[in-house]
């Protein structure tokens, strides 16, 4: 995957940063460092109890989040994308998807509707999403190449992680209180073929144009950007830096485990040909045989869970950054043609009425463009904020369960190899 290539790490625990070798690891811990262990029935350090059971405490987050999701029972439009088919013509090979939506919204013509699309119809829509509303926050599609899929393009878990970054894209939009109304999006989601929709729009001189006046305005720059906007750019860029480390730490970590994993499959058999050997440790040997062989099927099913729930949101607000320093680039640009054409108006007399004109359009747009933003960034934020804590709790509760798992399988080793008084004397005897 293309990843963001990020420089480093850093730390808000301490308030510190800690550079990040990304060549192979993180900075290197002293190996002589003391680890705490606590038992289950351990305080902590202020005094306060432990909690007897960790995964109380995702459940009463899990409450939290269920009475923040009382707001999803207004929603009138359920879009579902499914049953992925891959097609071959003479010229390309591409995948189509199923788009089934049911709604309630009067301006559609039914309640149920079911369309193919491929990838190129899901950019086309969020094309023309961003050319009408080019100061909204229009969720990020998945990449058209993924660098370490390139040449299994076309495989189960490619297709099916896309399949689910389509999903989450198009019900992104369909809780958007603007971009939800949008014609493009209804055309998507209803009608059977796309192309005759496709070629409606501005020409290519007439984009080319806008692009010229883009760079322009963007050479020429902005004389006073306002104060809550420059705070905006200033936060986009921290939660960049941070959230791209993070992702291309959690892919490494992933990586380590990864081959943790392969290790780990080659050490229980090593254990149980042992065994076969040494019948006085048989019994202990076949022991640990058994207690690698469940704890490497726990580090299996982590290393699953980190890839497919932990890593997609990761990556997801990586490419969201993207798409805000984008938004935030055309309010810039909307701005700076606001400002120039309101210094021509002051130095040409001549064509003050029609420049006037103009200045009083690009006024209102300026106006709304701020608004349009102001109003989708505190959406923006929620909405991230929400669906990271989610991620984390969940990779936090898969943590719990899977370190619980694998302390249970050593216990119960440990309890077998137990020798009682008895059997110890017995055995002394006998010597």
């Amino acid at each position: 995957m293309s990843w963001v290539h990020c420089e480093r790490f850093e730390s808000e625990m301490s308030g510190q940063t800690v550079p990040a070798d990304f060549s192979g690891h993180m900075l290197d811990l002293d190996e002589d460092d003391d680890l705490e262990v606590f038992s289950k029935n351990t305080s902590l350090a202020d005094g306060s109890p432990m909690p007897n059971s960790p995964s109380s405490m995702v459940n009463q987050y899990r409450l939290e989040e269920e009475e923040q999701q009382q707001d999803a029972d207004a929603q009138d439009i359920f879009i579902t994308v499914d049953n992925p088919e891959s097609h071959v013509t003479a010229i390309e090979t591409f995948v189509m998807y199923r788009v089934a939506t049911k709604t309630t919204r009067g301006e559609f013509d039914s309640s149920e509707y079911e369309v193919r699309r491929r990838y190129q119809d899901f950019l086309w829509l969020r094309s023309k999403l961003e050319e009408n509303h080019p100061t909204l926050i229009v969720h990020p599609l998945p990449e058209k190449f993924v660098m370490k899929g390139m040449v299994e393009r076309f495989n189960h878990d490619f297709i099916d992680t896309r399949r689910k970054a389509l999903h989450r894209f198009l019900n992104k939009i369909s809780v958007h209180p603007i971009l939800s109304n949008s014609q493009h999006f209804k055309v998507f989601l209803t009608a059977q073929e796309l192309l005759s929709h496709k070629k409606q729009g501005p020409g290519f001189l007439s984009r080319m144009g806008e692009t010229v006046r883009a760079v322009a305005n963007s050479v020429r720059g902005l004389r006073s950007r306002p104060e809550e906007f420059t705070v905006m750019q200033d936060y986009v860029e921290d939660f960049s830096t941070k959230i791209c480390s993070v992702d291309k730490v959690t892919q490494r970590i992933i990586k380590e485990q990864r081959e943790y994993f392969d290790e780990l499959k080659l050490y229980s058999p090593t254990y149980a040909q042992w065994a076969e050997s040494e019948e006085e440790l048989a019994a202990p040997l076949n022991g640990v045989a058994s207690c690698v062989e469940r704890c490497s099927k726990e580090s299996e099913e982590q290393i699953q869970h980190l890839s497919e729930v932990l890593v997609p949101a990761l990556h997801e607000y990586v490419l969201c950054t993207e798409t805000l320093k984008a938004v935030m680039r055309r309010r810039d640009n909307i701005q700076a043609e606001f400002e120039a054409k309101n210094e021509a108006l002051a130095s040409r007399r001549a064509h003050q009425e029609a420049l006037q004109d103009e200045v009083d359009g690009l006024a209102d747009r300026v106006a709304l463009s701020n608004n349009a933003l102001k109003g989708d960034w505190s959406r923006w934020q929620n909405g991230m904020r929400s669906d990271l804590k989610s991620a984390f709790l969940a990779t936090a509760e898969k943590n719990v369960d899977y370190y619980e798992q694998c302390l249970a399988v050593w216990e119960s080793f440990l309890l077998s190899q137990r020798v009682e008084p008895g059997e110890q004397r017995d055995g002394e005897g006998a010597s």
